[in-house]
């Protein structure tokens, strides 16, 4: 059903007879009957009967006039909602990692929520495979995903991956360990008689441990794998192993987080959105705000 006949049948609904309606449009009036009977045509059922010299509505016909007024009202506001300069409105998936959302997600919510209250975001806590999976799966508009320097990422031809932020890992130990760093394979090499702590939801930590135990001269055993960063340190502690922590972080009493040179680990993260999907405002003014975040942090560091 086009709109213009809906509109035709709103307002002869609105105005009584055909003639008012061609006055009121601008048109003629046999066109506004000929509109009519296409529109009765496509719906299947007649929508005016005669009444003396003029036409009324039949039950059908003022019951579609009904919501010919509703949906006209909705094509409005899409279009004023979709028209240059309009304020971003609608809603936003986003799929991402914990410390992305924590950090600078989060925060961005809060501040759309005063200046941009038509955006609602709905999120969802995945690691970047899974988020990614989701995105080109068309059940979320924005991925919040990383990968390392040691252990880049591909992304499908689909996707187009925005850079937010990079952080240095190091590698965490027990605290009774001797303090002091240096290069990846120097440190590595210290620990090649200790169990490993891989992440249990991507093997981007466990690619980059085997790349740089490899580099020492060692295949590392990797006995345990967690997601939380928080429980890693918690296994550090109890004496289960070592595995790479965030060097911007804090860690717990009982762990001694070692830098690493020659090579650096460098975990990288980005906003992955769909090709053609960047214009949309909601994710254009999201991804503008997640940016915008990032070098407020990297200013305060």
């Amino acid at each position: 059903m086009e709109t213009r006949r809906l509109e035709l049948l709103a307002e002869l609904s609105r105005l009584g007879s055909m003639r008012a309606v061609a006055d009121a449009l601008g048109i003629t009036t046999s066109t506004v009957s000929q509109q009519l009977a296409v529109l009765a045509s496509e719906v299947g059922t007649q929508l005016t009967e005669p009444d003396g010299r003029r036409v009324r509505l039949t039950p059908a016909g003022r019951l579609l006039a009904e919501h010919a007024v509703t949906i006209l009202a909705e094509v409005e506001a899409a279009r004023r909602d979709l028209a240059p300069g309009a304020e971003p409105t609608g809603t936003l998936h986003v799929a991402g990692f914990a410390t992305a959302i924590r950090s600078y997600l989060l925060p961005v919510i809060a501040r759309l929520a005063a200046s941009h209250p038509r955006i609602h975001v709905l999120i969802r806590e995945h690691e970047p495979a899974e988020a990614l999976q989701l995105l080109t799966a068309d059940q979320a508009d924005l991925a919040l995903t990383y990968d390392y320097n040691l252990a880049p990422a591909a992304t499908g031809p689909a996707v187009t991956p925005s850079p937010l932020w990079t952080a240095l890992w190091g590698l965490g130990v027990p605290a009774r360990e001797p303090a002091g760093g240096g290069t990846a394979p120097e440190v590595f090499a210290r620990f090649r008689a200790h169990d490993w702590i891989g992440n249990s939801r991507n093997t981007a930590d466990e690619d980059v441990i085997r790349t740089l135990a490899s580099m020492a001269g060692f295949t590392p055993r990797i006995t345990h794998r967690a997601d939380s960063l928080d429980l890693v340190q918690d296994m550090i502690i109890a004496g289960l192993g070592v595995g790479l922590l965030p060097l911007g972080r804090p860690v717990q009493p009982g762990v001694r987080l070692l830098p690493l040179t020659g090579p650096r680990i460098e975990l990288r993260a980005y906003a992955v959105a769909r090709h053609g999907r960047l214009s949309w405002p909601p994710l254009a003014l999201v991804i503008s705000l997640l940016r915008q975040a990032t070098d407020d942090l990297n200013h305060e560091s």
